[in-house]
């Protein structure tokens, strides 16, 4: 935010993901559950989500840096979702160890999380151990609610989150979110 770049040549990574489209990028809601659907008639009907859903839904988050999403600089993984009955545990690997936008690409993956997702599931954000020297105080901004209701009601914040959170296109290119 204040134009320093924490990782000036990030390696990018080949997709290894197929190019279908998720159910978040092709405009479909994930929240069956909690719309009035008549074939549904007790909680235990519930599709169930999996952890390829959740990775489909923030692998296409854009770096705040670079013109990448966090799939291409394998910030995110499928490996890195576990995922309980109502709890889903996100981990993310920054690019480098003292990486400044750690918590901004966090706050990205629980926005997009939050904004997709039924309010029955708990979410936790973490840190990958061992991948940033901050670990511990991101983990915990990450995961406090007062602090993340605080964050988002900063408007400059959240017309940066806006421009990770779209869709990567052509657009995109070359230019920071």
């Amino acid at each position: 935010m204040n134009g320093e770049i924490f990782n000036a040549n990030p390696t990018v990574y080949a997709s290894k993901r197929s190019t279908r489209k998720s159910k978040f990028e092709a405009g479909q809601s994930l929240w069956i559950d909690e719309q009035y659907q008549p074939e549904f008639s007790s909680e235990s009907e519930v599709e169930p989500i999996d952890e390829d859903e959740i990775f489909d839904l923030i692998r296409s988050i854009a770096d705040p840096e670079h013109p990448n999403s966090l799939e291409e600089l394998r910030v995110v993984s499928a490996e890195q979702i576990k995922m309980g009955d109502n709890h889903i545990m996100v981990e993310f690997t920054p690019t480098v160890p003292h990486c400044g936008m750690s918590t901004l690409i966090g706050l990205s993956i629980r926005v997009r999380l939050m904004r997709s997702l039924p309010q029955r599931f708990k979410v936790d954000i973490r840190v990958k151990p061992g991948s940033h020297q901050s670990e511990l105080a991101v983990n915990k901004q990450l995961n406090d609610k007062e602090r993340v209701a605080a964050a988002l009601e900063n408007s400059a914040l959240v017309e940066t989150l806006e421009k990770c959170l779209s869709l990567l296109d052509d657009t995109t290119a070359g230019s920071k979110c």
